[in-house]
């Protein structure tokens, strides 16, 4: 069996299977994945061997294809990301979310929405893995498939080893506070295919982690919060006005609650006022001897964010109360 080592990963990079489609030249896709994947270990977004889908990786990827392609290929990330596993040697191997081991092992992922409803993230074999991890290794790796895919070609975003991953992560959050007046059929117009899903997976994945982040993984209301040391949260993010009805992903549009009161917000027998005190409906009848009784909510004040920017805009409460909630 050969050892996996640098020279390796250079044949395996220069040699990745970019043909087929109706286009001559050869695909660019998934030497753009690698490449934007070696950007992530740079900016120390991906910390071991797991590669996840993220907003932040999508967007790396975005903006190298923007500067690199000039191609007539359209923009796809799912394709890539799914069939590099099919490279020699099985240094990218596809992990599935439970219950989706049959579909990833047998299925064709090769669409953004089937690939994130499907699979967990990738492991790199751990060698590779060991490379991304090492500066002299990643430049050459880079180098290697800029030279090979992307001959002559030089950008700053394209190549930069300081990439600053905060910043990616502020133009995204920046970026659905500049849509949120947009409609997203508007958006629907602009873009097609995979792009069109990209955008709105982006922005909905932005939502659920921001509003979580800014109520510190706590319900708003009951002020539950339970820590572990593996990804677990007790709480959700739930939209105030529903996202169908406006198209609105920004965090001010959003709390955090317990998946209980959640399911409560939406079929409006809870609701908040302007002073930010939960309202209960008197619709519905309850176990009184509860101890989690939403009656017992009534007129309790919920907690706020962290940043003060992103308080829960009063406007939706009150459409939310007008709309939902049942009085």
């Amino acid at each position: 069996m050969t050892e996996k080592t640098l020279p390796y990963f250079v044949h395996a990079f220069t040699n990745l299977n970019t043909g087929g489609g109706r286009i001559k030249e050869a695909a660019p896709h998934k030497p753009l994945v690698l490449l934007s994947v070696i950007q992530a270990y740079e900016s120390e977004l991906l910390t071991d061997n797991r590669v996840g889908i993220s907003p932040e990786l999508i967007s790396i990827f975005k903006a190298n294809w923007n500067a690199l392609v000039t191609t007539e290929h359209t923009l796809g990330f799912a394709m890539p990301f799914f069939r590099l596993k099919n490279e020699p040697g099985a240094w990218w191997h596809l992990v599935a979310k439970p219950g989706c081991e049959l579909w990833v092992q047998t299925g064709d992922l090769s669409s953004f929405s089937s690939l994130t409803n499907a699979v967990a993230h990738v492991e790199l074999d751990v060698g590779l893995a060991e490379l991304l991890h090492n500066v002299q290794a990643r430049a050459v790796l880079r180098e290697v498939l800029m030279t090979h895919y992307f001959p002559g070609q030089r950008v700053s975003y394209g190549t930069n080893a300081n990439l600053n991953v905060d910043s990616v992560h502020y133009e995204l959050l920046e970026q659905l506070l500049a849509d949120r007046d947009r409609k997203t059929d508007r958006t629907k117009k602009r873009l097609n295919g995979e792009t069109y899903e990209i955008e709105l997976y982006t922005r909905e994945a932005i939502f659920r982690r921001e509003v979580i982040r800014l109520y510190d993984d706590t319900c708003c209301m009951t002020g539950l919060r339970v820590s572990a040391p593996y990804s677990f949260s007790m709480v959700d993010a739930c939209h105030i006005v529903p996202f169908y009805k406006t198209f609105n992903n920004h965090p001010t549009n959003g709390i955090a609650l317990c998946p209980n009161l959640h399911r409560a917000f939406d079929k409006g027998a809870i609701a908040v006022d302007n002073a930010y005190r939960v309202i209960v409906s008197p619709t519905f009848v309850e176990n009184e001897n509860s101890d989690y009784r939403l009656s017992a909510l009534t007129g309790k004040c919920i907690r706020l964010p962290i940043d003060e920017q992103y308080m829960p805009d009063l406007a939706a409460f009150a459409w939310h109360r007008e709309h939902v909630f049942r009085v």
